[in-house]
């Protein structure tokens, strides 16, 4: 496995690879790699010819009273993991290489992020999308994979790559749970055995609104009711919203006629975080 650590050397190793004939693949992280992460990789594998990896935790993305200091490092075993999987390129920049000295350039999608998590947290996305912006513009990736699990960040990222005629190919894969249902995340490690208990509220609340709608239910505010009820029977954890949106542009929706995106955020302790599903209706043949 070949470690870029400025992007120059990303770019030489590039190179090597003789982009053009084949196909690369970009799975961006902020590391303490998981196997919600590691199933990209393999998805990317199985997609591509040549894998990359970033690691990379965005100071951009996180706001003054979040966690960019203490957010879990892991590089040596983060390595091992990846090159277990026989990933080709890891780029793993300093803040100094991939932010310029009085750097202030951002890429915003303007109207889709302030909703859901850009609302609760005020500028998030401007990072997020200005970090991948970057990490395509270094890497040049023909396809790039995502999960489900972050599927605002996902909208955002597809609608900037669409605006700005990025020639990259977002790929969403889905959420790798752990056995007992809670979602994969690198801030799961924050939390104590008792928090790590009360976090299962998440799930429970999207599989009450997920019930009540193969039951029929088609009210968004029912259900959304529906789902904040789970909650209040967990009084350690802190809702922050419980919504029902539109998949691609994030607006909340007034009827369940199409696939919506039911997302979930909540604090457990200091530690924030998401859950959602996607309901389908069934569409009846002509």
């Amino acid at each position: 496995m070949n470690i870029c650590k400025t992007i120059a050397q990303a770019r030489a190793t590039h190179e090597t690879f003789g982009h053009g004939r084949k196909t690369l693949g970009l799975v961006p992280t902020m590391g303490a790699l998981h196997e919600g992460h590691l199933s990209l990789v393999r998805e990317a594998k199985a997609q591509c010819d040549v894998v990359a990896v970033s690691i990379f935790v965005n100071p951009t993305q996180f706001g003054p009273n979040e966690d960019f200091s203490k957010y879990p490092r892991t590089f040596e075993s983060d390595c091992a993991l990846l090159d277990k999987e026989h990933v080709d390129l890891l780029f793993a920049p300093s803040v100094e290489e991939m932010y310029p000295r009085n750097a202030v350039t951002y890429v915003t999608v303007e109207g889709l992020s302030e909703k859901l998590d850009g609302r609760s947290r005020p500028g998030h996305f401007r990072g997020v999308t200005t970090v991948v912006a970057k990490l395509f513009h270094v890497v040049e990736p023909d396809k790039a994979f995502f999960g489900q699990k972050d599927a605002a960040q996902c909208a955002i990222i597809r609608r900037m790559v669409r605006d700005l005629s990025l020639p990259v190919e977002i790929v969403v894969c889905p959420i790798v749970r752990e056995p007992d249902g809670l979602a994969m995340s690198s801030r799961n490690a924050y939390l104590s055995p008792q928090q790590r208990k009360s976090a299962l509220v998440l799930r429970r609340s999207l599989l009450e609104i997920e019930e009540l709608f193969k039951q029929g239910e088609r009210s968004p505010e029912k259900l959304t009711v529906a789902g904040k009820k789970i909650f209040s029977a967990e009084p350690s954890v802190r809702l922050d919203y419980v919504e029902i949106v539109d998949p691609d542009s994030l607006d909340r929706v007034s009827e369940i006629s199409r696939p919506a995106l039911v997302a979930v955020a909540a604090y457990v302790g200091p530690t924030r975080l998401i859950d959602n599903v996607v309901l389908e209706p069934v569409v009846a043949e002509s």
